[in-house]
């Protein structure tokens, strides 16, 4: 069993409105789950960092087994680089964002991997980030 979870953060403005997208796909590229949330006032970065945030809270509460593989799929460079701990994370709330989700990930049977993709292969989170700021665009 694998799960890949593409993730995407997205803030018109930086800051301005912002929202979240994640598709859950199987090993197969079916899609098992997706969330879109719309997250107010953000910037781009924070935005990225909820959305992956958001994906291990559904983890969470998933019966996972230690033989489940799970890898997140990102086009920002800089969450995959700063999750993975390769780089520094000198922004504060970036630090306290990453904190969480290393928290929440220490729960999980397995390890997880963190892989950066371009952007033209994580249309669907970009989709589902969309359309949670255009929700949020519409109630305001």
């Amino acid at each position: 069993m694998e799960f890949v979870i593409f993730t995407d953060g997205g803030a018109r403005g930086n800051p301005g409105i912002s929202g979240c997208g994640v598709s859950i796909q199987d090993s197969q590229g079916k899609e098992i789950e997706k969330i879109s949330k719309f997250i107010g006032l953000a910037t781009n970065n924070e935005a990225e960092y909820k959305a992956v945030s958001l994906a291990c809270d559904w983890l969470k509460h998933q019966a996972l087994s230690g033989d489940i593989k799970i890898s997140f799929k990102l086009d920002s460079l800089l969450v995959v680089q700063q999750l993975s701990k390769n780089w520094k994370i000198k922004e504060p709330r970036l630090l306290v964002f990453a904190q969480e989700i290393w928290e929440k990930l220490s729960t999980l049977p397995q390890p997880v991997i963190f892989n950066h993709i371009p952007r033209s292969q994580n249309a669907r989170a970009d989709q589902l980030a969309n359309e949670a700021m255009d929700q949020g665009t519409m109630s305001h």
